[in-house]
């Protein structure tokens, strides 16, 4: 002790503290209500022993009860298919305007920055917008589809069940897409010019340039992307809040937005709780594959 407190007197364990600190302000923000919840996931919780932590023990019981009911599986369907879509729409489209700025032309800086509005805006203000969009009667997708010839009558996006969950799949690409080309930006500016103009001289054309230069010196990039897209897609809840809130019939709910239900409207703690750890260890799997994609791309 009296060793540890010298290092810290003559300047050799600042070090220490400069990182105990912020890892004991982590470890109490987010490692004990992590905790917690786990803990909770294998407990009877109800309203009157929310407050203590003498609650029955019942193991998986909650896991198995989960499984049971009948809105899980479309629920865990409906998250699979906003997952896949809001990644596939964002990525692909952020990927085509990254590569459209790259090619540099008067004021493309500026045109890409105002890409990051979208980015920077909170979720539920993107959902008031959207909520405007989609709207049945008077909103402005319905009537460019109809103008289009694409559509012969409205189509209520949040209130039909064959629609709510691609509405807010759009939100969401939208929303995403900046992210997406910004990142992907910088990972097209890190290949060197070089490798292209001698496949150009040895007769590459632009698809073939496209194959055989930018997506393999990218992939390092192209797979922390995707795993940053999973783990954001996974705990978007606000966009759901504001636009379809689960519904109709739960058409548009998704496993983020079925723990907070459980929760705090059903007053089904145990079994929010039990979701919550679902969703905990697809984010824990997608944080792995990101830190092997970055550590990949570090070494590279």
């Amino acid at each position: 002790m009296r060793r540890f407190l010298l290092s810290i007197s003559d300047g050799r364990g600042f070090d220490i503290g400069l990182v105990s600190v912020p890892l004991a302000f982590l470890f109490a923000m987010a490692g004990l209500p992590l905790i917690y919840n786990i803990v909770m996931s294998f407990q009877e919780v109800d309203m009157f022993s929310l407050g203590t932590f003498a609650r029955p023990f019942v193991g998986f019981k909650n896991y198995v009860t989960l499984f049971s009911l009948p809105e899980t599986w479309p629920i865990l369907g409906n998250t699979a298919v906003f997952v896949i879509a809001s990644i596939a729409g964002q990525f692909t489209i952020g990927f085509g305007l990254a590569l459209f700025f790259w090619t540099g032309f008067p004021g493309s800086s500026w045109l890409r920055g105002l890409f990051l509005v979208s980015w920077v805006m909170p979720g539920l203000v993107v959902g008031a917008i959207w909520n405007w969009i989609l709207s049945g009667d008077f909103g402005v997708l319905n009537y460019i589809l109809r103008e289009s010839g694409l559509i012969s009558g409205n189509i209520f996006w949040r209130s039909d069940p064959d629609f709510s969950l691609w509405a807010v799949v759009i939100a969401n690409i939208w929303l995403g897409i900046s992210f997406n080309m910004i990142l992907l930006s910088v990972g097209l500016s890190a290949i060197p010019q070089d490798l292209y103009e001698a496949a150009e001289l040895d007769g590459a054309n632009v698809i073939q340039r496209f194959y055989t230069i930018t997506l393999p010196m990218m992939r390092s990039t192209i797979g922390a992307i995707i795993s940053l897209g999973l783990i954001f897609t996974l705990q978007q809840f606000d966009l759901f809040a504001a636009i379809t809130a689960g519904g109709p019939n739960n058409s548009s709910n998704v496993v983020q937005y079925w723990a907070w239900d459980l929760s705090f409207r059903q007053y089904d703690f145990a079994q929010g709780a039990t979701v919550s750890v679902i969703m905990i260890v697809f984010v824990m799997i997608a944080s792995v594959v990101y830190v092997r994609s970055t550590r990949h791309e570090v070494r590279g």
